[in-house]
């Protein structure tokens, strides 16, 4: 879990876009299968899904930013400070 935690933080845009695209195609296998939409229609809902799942991970990303850029902040207050004369 650290493993995959850490190449998300290493690499933020490609996961999203990973997440992004793996929507799309899952939305498009769902729609496929329960409703007879057409193609187009079925797109226009995929790229919707994709979106909300989107902002869902980049909200998710700014906070796993914000919470490591405050926990090396607080790493960096609580250590040791050596005098120099």
């Amino acid at each position: 879990m650290d493993s995959l935690k850490s190449w998300v933080s290493e690499h933020k845009l490609t996961s999203v876009g990973a997440m992004w695209a793996s929507a799309v195609g899952v939305s498009l296998i769902h729609s496929r299968r329960r409703w007879p939409y057409k193609t187009s229609l079925r797109l226009i809902h995929a790229r919707m899904h994709a979106q909300a799942l989107t902002l869902a991970v980049l909200s998710g990303a700014a906070m796993m930013h914000f919470f490591e850029k405050n926990k090396t902040g607080e790493e960096a207050e609580n250590a040791p400070q050596t005098n120099q004369l």
